[in-house]
């Protein structure tokens, strides 16, 4: 079996826990430029409590409303919206977990980032906001194909790409029909992906991510929660996208199973890993799938720390074949 290489290969990272260089999303909101670019988000416009110009984190609608607000005049995307209740992802995060990637393959090519359409890539789960496809494409021109086992995710996903002429031809959506599989009946015969992207339900069960949502609650607005009072989540999300069998380290193990099958089709696949602790369960799958080339790449946002798990099963005349074929501009 090979041996892992690069596990603890780190990212970027500063005391002041900041973004990646490139993510637009550095400063501080300037809430009048994105309501000039979405001029409904100025009804929820208003000073917190240190008198600065902002929104209520704790309502969804607020939260949605700025999304739209910044994939327009960040990303040039002129329509985009949710059903209620689907996950409203953080802009800044999703833009940095991004930027890292074009980064990792960058490292895989005399460190130039690969470019246009020839790259493609694999969102797995990609939920009805389509926001890693988004990003992807309008940042570095990236083709993308995201998947999801829920039908309205995917239709939300295609109307977001159909009401955008810049997503057009660039951004697919997938139906995933089997819920117990990630890659197999998405992958089609002789594609190959140049990265496999995945942010993978966090919790075990609804109870844990209950638990975990009535401390957020308390930390955002100071509340106590009884059993009958259940917080709304100003982040939304679905069944399949906040909990699974086995959490986050059982998903990203089963993840990692399946991609052996397609070991020769992608250069590297990834996943986001929410806590460190599964870190350790993820490295042992890793060296049982006998993956070649594994690397953890951390990322900050404010007080919080995150990560992805990068790895690779490609032999080094399969990766001078990658580089000569697919990333030569």
């Amino acid at each position: 079996m090979a041996a892992l290489k690069n596990k603890q290969s780190k990212g970027r990272r500063t005391n002041k826990l900041e973004l990646h260089p490139r993510n637009p999303h550095q400063a501080r909101y300037d809430f009048a430029l994105l309501a000039d670019s979405c001029p409904e988000l100025s009804h929820y416009i208003k000073p917190n409590q240190y008198g600065n110009e902002s929104v209520d984190f704790a309502n969804p609608d607020a939260v949605k409303t700025l999304n739209r607000a910044l994939l327009s005049h960040f990303y040039g995307v002129a329509f985009w919206d949710i059903p209620a209740g689907y996950l409203c992802p953080p802009i800044p995060g999703r833009a940095d977990y991004i930027h890292y990637l074009a980064d990792l393959l960058a490292s895989s090519n005399h460190g130039v980032i690969p470019r246009g359409k020839s790259v493609r890539a694999l969102d797995v789960g990609v939920g009805a906001n389509c926001v890693y496809p988004i990003i992807g494409h309008q940042e570095y021109g990236w083709q993308f194909v995201g998947s999801d086992v829920n039908p309205i995710a995917v239709a939300t996903c295609e109307t977001i790409i159909k009401s955008n002429a810049c997503l057009k031809g660039a951004i697919s959506a997938r139906l995933q029909h089997n819920a117990a599989k990630l890659f197999d009946g998405i992958w089609k015969e002789k594609e190959r992906f140049d990265v496999v992207l995945c942010n993978p339900p966090f919790h075990t069960s609804e109870a844990a991510m209950q638990s975990e949502s009535n401390r957020k609650w308390r930390g955002v607005k100071g509340k106590i929660v009884t059993n009958n009072q259940k917080p709304v989540l100003n982040f939304g999300g679905t069944a399949p996208e906040l909990w699974c069998e086995g959490g986050e380290a059982g998903f990203v193990s089963r993840m990692i199973k399946e991609s052996t099958h397609y070991a020769d089709r992608c250069f590297w696949f990834t996943s986001l890993v929410a806590r460190q602790g599964n870190l350790d369960a993820i490295y042992r799958a890793l060296k049982e799938a006998g993956a070649r080339q594994v690397k953890t790449i951390e990322m900050a946002q404010g007080q919080k720390i995150s990560r992805f798990v990068a790895w690779s099963f490609l032999q080094d005349d399969q990766i001078d074949y990658w580089q000569d074929n697919h990333w030569q501009s």
